[in-house]
């Protein structure tokens, strides 16, 4: 197998293939908290009282989040004691991260420009660009 094979990946399924999984995993990749807290999890196994210290956030919200990725399998707890401490399930998630970072800096952030989906909705526009 080549590192270049195209077998097996998403781009090359027939029109009509089922891509609700691929929709569902990016989806719940979608959120920033979501995010922020694969991020924090890459550096290493935390508890929910920890992610709320680190990121500021309600414990409700963080529980949510956390619960939202452990339901898509891509955290797990290992309980102990009266805490749990939560990790990544699979290392792949730091591949997929670190390949949309290089495809953003390859893209020079194009997405962030993105009238539906860019970072900043609130820009001005001229002759149909946002001017930044």
């Amino acid at each position: 197998m080549t590192m270049n094979s195209m077998e097996g990946c998403l781009a090359s399924s027939p029109p009509g293939a089922n891509l609700d999984p691929a929709v569902a995993l990016f989806h719940s990749l979608s959120d920033a908290t979501r995010l922020a807290i694969v991020q924090r999890l890459a550096g290493g196994e935390a508890r929910v009282a920890d992610l709320i210290a680190e990121l500021g956030l309600a414990q409700s919200t963080v529980s949510a989040h956390v619960a939202c990725l452990r339901d898509c399998g891509l955290v797990v707890g290992c309980p102990q004691g009266r805490q749990v401490f939560y990790s990544l399930a699979r290392p792949e998630l730091m591949d997929l991260l670190a390949s949309a970072e290089t495809l953003l800096a390859a893209t020079g952030n194009a997405v962030a420009l993105c009238p539906t989906y860019g970072t900043d909705t609130t820009g001005d526009t001229e002759n149909g660009e946002v001017v930044r």
